[in-house]
């Protein structure tokens, strides 16, 4: 068996110089040249870290040990001190081996995309729309059929109401959601292709498919605070995935300069069949006018708050999915994207 030896390349900036700061940045950063790059732990030959003079908390190669790299040869130095470089940065070249043909993904995070920008120019497709509209469904066959990621912006939301609604808050009362902001971590990973939701760490991927965390997730989506925090989550996200990305005001706030806009809508009474049927297939027992009645509230809800409302776009296409298939929809969307895969 002939190996083949590879270099790849990448780099984070972090906000502070920090232990925990520098030890989970460097981690978030290894685990996405693994992840992008299909490797094993036994792919990497030795990792050299570099870290600019302003970061001497924590050699960032005790991150590399920490996450179970106990026979890798690591080595840490200073990067060269040029007038006018990124500061607070942390570099990585990782040297590996494989025996099959292998073209290296570089990975680039936070800040320091500026470092390669011929890597991080992304596509996006912003899907808004009311509750109901098939959202949801539609980017995430499109994102299958584009093969890029799809980021469910609506999951971050309802993690944060079950913070909420296990804290005991009001999730309708602002000042009680503002308590809890600053000490909730949401966070995204894919396994296996599948959106997982973590909240304070912990998978609550199902959990928030609830009736009640619905609900609660319109409420606090109106809160500026929660919208703040989330947002910033999602940007970065984006700005270094081709992606998908569905919600209320993706391509009026979230992803102002997103490649392709799409607003879809529907009738509010096919929007509460729809909603409807599928938590009767989930074997809950719930009333029509109910669920109706709840599509007007959110309606209203979503498209009044103050702080980015739900609205079209002036340049997003509308599209009306009442009398339509998700097939007919997914291939009328495919067909407006401008897409060099």
């Amino acid at each position: 068996m002939q190996l083949n030896f590879y270099a790849v390349r990448g780099a984070i900036t972090i906000d502070k110089d920090e232990k925990d700061t520098v030890l989970a940045k460097t981690k978030q950063l290894l685990k996405e040249i693994i992840k992008q790059n299909k490797l094993s732990h036994d792919n990497i030959i030795s990792i050299i870290f570099t870290a600019t003079k302003d970061i001497r908390s924590v050699y960032p190669a005790v991150a590399a040990r920490e996450i179970g790299m106990t026979n890798t040869p690591l080595i840490c130095c200073q990067e060269m001190d040029v007038e006018g470089s990124l500061a607070m940065c942390i570099r990585v070249m990782m040297n590996i081996q494989s025996d099959e043909p292998f073209k290296p993904k570089h990975v680039y995070l936070e800040g320091a995309v500026s470092l390669r920008p011929d890597l991080t120019a992304k596509y996006t497709i912003a899907i808004d729309g009311p509750a109901g509209a098939g959202k949801s469904t539609i980017a995430k066959l499109l994102a299958k059929k584009l093969n890029i990621m799809y980021l469910d912006t609506g999951a971050m939301y309802r993690a944060f109401a079950l913070k909420v609604l296990e804290a005991g808050l009001d999730p309708e009362v602002k000042t009680d959601v503002e308590k809890v902001v600053d000490q909730t971590e949401i966070s995204i990973e894919y396994e296996n292709g599948t959106q997982r939701v973590y909240l304070d760490k912990r998978d609550v991927t199902d959990e928030i498919r609830s009736e009640q965390v619905s609900k609660a997730a319109s409420a606090v989506a109106v809160i500026p605070e929660v919208r703040k925090k989330l947002v910033q989550l999602q940007r970065r996200i984006a700005a270094t995935n081709n992606l998908v990305m569905d919600g209320r005001d993706i391509g009026t706030y979230v992803l102002p300069d997103a490649d392709l806009k799409i607003f879809l809508t529907a009738s509010a009474e096919e929007r509460a069949r729809r909603r409807w049927s599928e938590l009767r297939s989930r074997g809950l027992e719930v009333d029509f006018e109910s669920v109706l009645s709840d599509i007007i509230k959110r309606d209203h809800n979503d498209s009044n708050r103050e702080f980015a409302p739900l609205k079209k776009a002036d340049d997003a296409v509308l599209i009306d999915t009442t009398d339509k298939s998700i097939q007919e929809v997914v291939e009328q969307i495919e067909s407006l994207v401008d897409f060099r895969r």
